[in-house]
């Protein structure tokens, strides 16, 4: 057992001298410089992170492109995918999982109209428009009818 063991730690210091790197290959810093409390960490630490550019002045590189605007409102299943899929499809908070008829029988029999209400205006745990500030109430108005529609 002892000459196993001994036979096993021998290996392994083996091992580490073969797979030990110059400290040079480790790191390019000299011993002292290497510390995260040596100053030149600490002065990296300390770099920004970004920098402001006014608009007119020149600033050495481009401004970022412009988002992309949508050309038109969104279909009911890109919202839903979007903004209604996280609580809709898991049932988060008792949300109505799109696709349950059971679940969604009794809401439909209240009709669209309510429904729409209800996803603009929020209703229990459901937040004003499902937490999607940039839909507008037409986009909300679709998604409850793709839902209703998948859940019939």
């Amino acid at each position: 057992m002892l000459t196993a063991s001994l036979v096993l730690v021998a290996t392994l210091f083996a091992a580490g001298s073969v797979a030990a790197k110059s400290t040079k290959e480790i790191s390019p810093y000299p011993l002292g410089e290497r510390s995260v409390f040596s100053e030149r960490a600490i002065a990296e630490r300390l770099q920004p992170v970004g920098s402001v550019c006014v608009e007119g002045e020149d600033c050495g590189t481009a401004a970022a492109a412009e988002e992309q605007v949508a050309s038109g409102p969104r279909s009911g299943e890109q919202v839903h995918q979007s903004a209604c899929a996280a609580c809709h499809t898991t049932g988060a908070a008792g949300a109505p999982k799109t696709g349950d008829s059971a679940a969604w029988g009794s809401r439909i029999a209240k009709g669209n109209a309510t429904l729409v209400k209800h996803a603009i205006e929020g209703f229990n745990a459901m937040p004003p428009k499902g937490m999607c500030m940039d839909c507008s109430d037409d986009e909300i108005k679709a998604a409850v009818e793709y839902m209703v529609e998948q859940s019939q």
